[in-house]
């Protein structure tokens, strides 16, 4: 504030007039001081809240539906109400009482009667005579026997003629059985003994070191170092099926992608504290899946495009990662946005206001009502898997319901990004939205496509699981065989299959391919199921 002292009265006694305005002058100082603290410190408390929210409240994004008849009417001009035929109410289905009682046990499982009886003198009745056996009742309850490691002996006999020792013969005066083929030549493992070491650190998240304490509690010395080198080459071994495996992901008409972060040991020219990344596609016919995981030091877009490849003609959905915007200089490319990492930026906005929320009459905010625009979204998905439509179908329900839907939260978007702070949670939700529009809209063009990437984000989900158990890979040899073998068991459960018998029946014929038709025979989607016998 400047102010003109020579624009005073030299009179002690200044006008009533001149202190009124100088008491205006200072009031409006403070004030826009004042809102401009209130402004930051409100924009701190909410990362706070946010911090908070992350590291101790409940990671599910579920939120709950609103009534359309309780919509609230923003007290802003510029605010419009929903209009009730906008809005698709969510059934909810009636309340069924569970029954009670315990769960019958599986069918499959082995059952062994112990039968309880009583003495011969208590069989003997009261009067004299013996008692007859009128009935039973049984229970079942459950049982575990530890696994147990075996050795086993492969015998090979040998012959010869001891008649002329050979003379007669021009072959080889002794002959013995062919040595059995396995999958690691020399080695003294067997495909039972790979298959489960392998599910058990990638798929149930068990270190090798766990595994070498477990070993030892059997009575087996079992090395760490022995366990990663056999990782290392059975990985070498399924190369072929990871070539195939790209390119039905390059044959389908979508291919979902996400990456994560890897430390790596002993990477040449690198620090081990420097950060790696685990990519994953998944793609291919969409009944019949297929993922590829991939580790790369680097996380640039280019990563993605190498693999997937910039002949490619099919859409390719991931999240707003700006490495993936050069997927866009490609004509064959159409790039899909991720409405679940829209109504996530939303959802956050909740969590960190609930507990302002609680003090108002009216516990609606602006990021309620953008959820409402995408939760009507995707109960038009819900209402399309129900009734198992066909994706041209899927496209004409998307055009006729979604689109009118998609227009009006953009029009909502419009009108609320100049009045919300663009720093603030809510203004970098709305901000997220508008950037990525026109791939958010994408997906209605196709029925065979998803609002989504959540694909892609379940895929790499065990990964991240895994990686809190193992920390980090010693070498970036044992990185690719981990994308290997994360690549082989993810594909086989996603297309039914229990990863253990598959990894078992794929090691125990590996080594009898001699072209390219077999080894596409033993991919996940492909192979005879009926020869895949689960684990007993």
């Amino acid at each position: 504030m400047n102010l003109d002292l020579s624009s005073l009265s030299d009179d002690q006694r200044l006008s009533k007039r001149q202190v009124l305005l100088l008491l205006s002058q200072l009031e409006e100082k403070y004030q826009s001081q004042e809102e401009k603290y209130q402004v930051q410190i409100d924009y701190l408390e909410e990362q706070v809240r946010l911090l908070r929210n992350e590291l101790f409240g409940r990671k599910s994004e579920k939120g709950v539906a609103f009534d359309p008849n309780q919509i609230p009417l923003f007290s802003q001009p510029e605010a419009e109400p929903i209009a009730e035929e906008d809005l698709q109410p969510i059934d909810v289905s009636c309340h069924q009482r569970k029954k009670r009682g315990r769960k019958r046990l599986p069918e499959h499982l082995e059952r062994v009667d112990i039968v309880h009886d009583i003495s011969e003198q208590e069989k003997m009745c009261a009067c004299g005579h013996r008692m007859d056996r009128i009935g039973q009742d049984e229970c079942e309850k459950l049982d575990y026997i530890p696994a147990k490691v075996r050795v086993l002996r492969h015998i090979r006999l040998k012959y010869a003629c001891k008649h002329c020792e050979g003379v007669f013969d021009e072959g080889p005066t002794v002959k013995i059985a062919p040595v059995p083929v396995q999958l690691i030549p020399k080695s003294n493992t067997t495909a039972g003994l790979l298959a489960h070491l392998f599910t058990s650190k990638f798929a149930d998240g068990l270190p090798l070191y766990r595994q070498q304490k477990i070993f030892a509690r059997m009575g087996l010395e079992l090395s760490r170092s022995t366990m990663a080198n056999w990782a290392i080459e059975a990985s070498k071994r399924c190369q072929p099926l990871i070539k195939l495996l790209q390119q039905e992901i390059r044959s389908g008409p979508l291919i979902n992608v996400d990456e994560t972060t890897l430390q790596v040991l002993k990477e040449p020219g690198r620090r081990n504290t420097s950060k790696s990344y685990m990519w994953v596609y998944r793609g291919g016919d969409i009944e019949r899946p297929s993922l590829v995981y991939q580790y790369h030091p680097s996380r640039s877009g280019q990563v993605a495009i190498d693999f997937i490849g910039s002949d490619y003609r099919g859409y390719v959905q991931s999240d707003a990662f700006i490495g993936y915007d050069r997927m866009e200089q490609y004509p064959g490319i159409v790039h899909l946005g991720c409405w679940a990492h829209v109504r996530r930026k939303f959802y956050e906005v909740i969590k960190v206001k609930k507990k302002i929320r609680s003090n108002r009459k009216n516990p609606k905010t602006l990021a309620d009502e953008a959820l409402v625009y995408i939760t009507g979204l995707y109960q038009i998905e819900k209402y399309a898997r129900e009734q198992q439509m066909a994706p041209e179908q899927i496209k004409k329900l998307r055009q006729a319901e979604a689109r009118p839907i998609l227009d009006k939260f953009e029009t909502w978007l419009e009108a609320k990004k100049p009045i919300v702070p663009p720093k603030s949670l809510l203004g970098k939700a709305i901000d997220y939205a508008l950037q990525n529009w026109q791939r958010l809209i994408v997906y209605i063009q196709d029925g065979r496509l998803k609002p989504d990437n959540n694909a892609a984000e379940n895929a790499i989900r065990p990964f991240v699981v895994g990686r809190k158990n193992w920390l980090f890979a010693g070498h970036p040899r044992g990185a690719e065989a981990s994308a290997t073998f994360f690549s082989l068991i993810e594909t086989a459960k996603a297309n039914g299959l229990e990863p253990y018998a598959y990894l078992r029946y794929l090691f125990e014929n590996l080594p009898l391919i001699e072209n390219e038709d077999e080894y596409r025979s033993l991919l996940p989607q492909y192979v005879d199921k009926n020869l895949i016998n689960p684990p007993q």
